[in-house]
């Protein structure tokens, strides 16, 4: 027995008080009223009757209670060892059926070894049988029937998940949390060193968790694959199409592979490459024939190695034609168009094409067929043509107003009514141009144009922004580009023109970029990717479509959402490697292509000294030896709550006690 707190007992010289109370106190005498004095003779009164204890019932009660609480805050405690207790541990048997133990036999090795690890099950401990990947798969609840336990391993199947580690470690921690029993942990893994976490903090065990590492990896285990893949998500040209791959050796020999593109199943083209030891090479495919709509793609490499299914990397593209965009301008004012023309064209595989249009013959122009609307510096638009603009903005298209000159006189923005204030020019005699000052970089538009750097402009159209959100600004604190959201659609306002008289931006690098990027944000073609990894989410629905219904089919063409859920669900993780079609309530469908985490691939152990130092997470500090469990370690058992638990029950004695006692003395005054 000891004390945590061993300074706390100095109160227990507190115990002297109650002896004050009962002994040391002032001895009191009832005064009677006499005639005098004179007559008695004076001597001294013995005091030995007044020394004597009373109540020593009390005293002791009110000692005990003082001595009690000194040592509850003492902390006192036992030392206890677990093996006291009894003998007995929890079984627990966890499996890595990630992508990578799809190598060879390696799955139905693991599962073998696990079945071999249920015989360390004794007669009433209980067991528990998990799955490792990206997440924790518990196979049962915690049992004692072994035939339970083997039918979960018999029913294990491999996944396409990444395994995590750090996520087995953090199940062990609230496992042995919850069940206060030592945990016997039989891990049977090809112990990837890439499922590791970055911090090995992450790694730590619970205490008295013996962690069993059973490896079903070879000493040396080469594996050829396809490591990614570059492929557009739309193609416009099938001539103009270019798909890059990258064919990865790891832990192998110099060798040959049959490199294939394959589309729907059929193989399009066909190369040999030599894949030098432990190292990478490339392989282009420079067209993609193919009709129009949703493709299967994928690149195969042959011949198979013990890991198949990394032998082939899919991705999902969409064969379309070019979406046309209308080029607005005034009349005899085709500069703007000769240059946004000329940026737009010069990009691969931009999927638009311009038509270009004087604003007075625009006049009973359809404009939902088109991707979004350009208005250069137009001036007064034709009656009834800015209402129909807006009503193709609210119905979500996009608008891109370009102010000039002509644009200086109006009093607001088509559209967005933000008013215009006049036109701003550089003089000669103070800054003869302004440049951007602040800019949103992460804005689609100006993601590539590197900020505007160095575009000199000479005038700019004030326009107040009033609601629209300002993406950049010039040094004199004017805005140069604005977005407004108009219903379910938006516009865009460049204050400037493009016709390299109000400024050189032309003749910068950036405008390429520029054009491109907004071209894409504007045509609705900034989505999420279609070839994204195991586990990746993608999202169902914006604000705008709460309520809506999205139908998702999974690469076996069930359907994994129910009706509920398919019009309240924000996102959906993407589990299994495959094609996923998604279908839209507005007629927009995707698809995606789901490829394995190429980390998986790598099958490179994790060293025996990091295994050695993760399972010594799980030891007792002051175990002796390697061998010694540390279910036996003596551990400190605190006993101040059953202290503090006396000292409650005497203080209520002693208050009873006391009370009856002070009663009695009342009765006798």
């Amino acid at each position: 027995m000891g004390f945590l707190a061993p300074w706390f007992l100095a109160g227990a010289v507190a115990v002297g008080l109650p002896f004050w109370i009962h002994l040391l106190r002032q001895y009191r005498s009832t005064p009677h009223p006499f005639s005098s004095l004179m007559f008695f003779e004076r001597r001294t009164q013995s005091s030995i009757k007044h020394r004597r204890l009373r109540y020593l019932l009390l005293l002791s009660l009110r000692v005990a209670l003082l001595l009690l609480l000194a040592l509850a805050f003492a902390n006192p405690f036992v030392s206890r060892s677990n093996a006291g207790t009894g003998s007995r541990k929890m079984l627990i048997v966890a499996v890595d059926n990630s992508f990578s133990m799809r190598y060879g036999d390696h799955l139905a090795r693991a599962k073998q070894l696990a079945l071999n690890a249920l015989s360390n099950l004794n007669s009433g401990e209980r067991g528990q049988v998990l799955t490792v990947g990206s997440r924790i798969h518990f196979m049962t609840q915690s049992v004692e029937d072994a035939d339970q336990l083997k039918a979960a391993i018999q029913s294990i199947q491999p996944s396409d998940e990444r395994s995590s580690f750090g996520e087995f470690a953090r199940a062990l921690r609230t496992i042995a949390q919850s069940s206060r029993t030592p945990l016997e942990v039989h891990f049977v893994s090809d112990l990837q060193k890439s499922s590791l976490p970055p911090a090995f903090a992450d790694l730590r065990l619970g205490q008295d968790t013996n962690l069993i590492f059973d490896s079903v990896a070879d000493s040396k285990d080469p594996n050829w694959l396809v490591e990614s893949v570059t492929a557009p998500a739309k193609i416009y040209d099938p001539k103009k199409v270019r798909v890059q791959a990258v064919i990865a050796n790891i832990g192998g020999d110099a060798a040959k592979r049959t490199v294939s593109l394959a589309l729907d199943g059929k193989v399009l083209e066909s190369k040999s490459v030599d894949v030098p030891a432990n190292g990478r090479v490339g392989a282009e495919f420079l067209s993609l024939e193919s009709p129009h709509g949703f493709h299967k793609g994928e690149i195969r490499i042959e011949p198979a190695d013990p890991l198949r299914e990394d032998d082939r990397f899919p991705f999902a593209i969409e064969r379309s034609d070019p979406h046309p965009v209308l080029f607005l301008h005034a009349a005899g004012e085709q500069r703007d168009e000769l240059y946004y023309r000329a940026a737009l064209e010069s990009v691969s595989e931009a999927g638009f094409v311009l038509e270009p249009l004087a604003v007075e013959q625009a006049g009973n122009q359809a404009f939902s067929k088109y991707a979004f609307v350009v208005l250069s510096d137009t001036g007064p638009l034709p009656p009834g043509m800015e209402n129909s603009l807006r009503s193709y903005v609210n119905s979500g298209g996009s608008l891109l107003v370009v102010l000039g000159v002509h644009s200086a006189a109006q009093p607001r923005v088509p559209v967005s009514n933000e008013p215009i204030q006049g036109s701003s020019y550089a003089s000669r005699e103070g800054d003869r141009f302004q440049i951007v000052a602040t800019a949103d970089a992460e804005h689609p538009s100006l993601r590539r144009a590197n900020k505007l750097d160095g575009v000199q402009f000479y005038q700019v159209i004030r326009v107040d922004p009033g609601q629209s959100r300002v993406l950049a600004r010039l040094t004199n604190q004017l805005p140069l580009l604005l977005e407004k959201q108009v219903g379910e659609g938006r516009v865009l306002v460049f204050a400037s023109t493009f016709d390299k008289i109000s400024n050189d931006f032309p003749l910068h690098t950036s405008f390429v970029p520029f054009v491109e990027e907004t071209a894409r944000y504007l045509g609705g073609q900034h989505d999420q990717s279609t070839n994204v990894a195991v586990d990746s989410y993608v999202e169902l629905r914006s604000a705008k479509d709460q309520g809506a219904s999205v139908e998702i089919v999974d690469p076996d063409g069930k359907h994994p959402l129910s009706l509920q859920e398919a019009t309240t669900t924000q996102s959906f993780q993407m589990s299994r490697e495959g094609f996923y079609e998604i279908h839209r309530t507005n007629g927009r469908e995707e698809m995606v292509a789901v490829h394995a985490d190429r980390r998986e691939s790598d099958l490179t152990p994790v060293p025996k000294e990091t295994l050695e130092l993760w399972r010594n997470t799980g030891r007792g500090s002051d175990i002796p030896s390697a061998g010694a469990e540390s279910a036996s370690a003596a551990r400190p058992w605190s006993l101040w709550r059953y202290a503090l638990l006396l000292v409650l029950i005497i203080a209520i004695i002693e208050s009873v006690i006391a009370s009856r006692y002070l009663s009695v003395e009342k009765e006798a005054a």
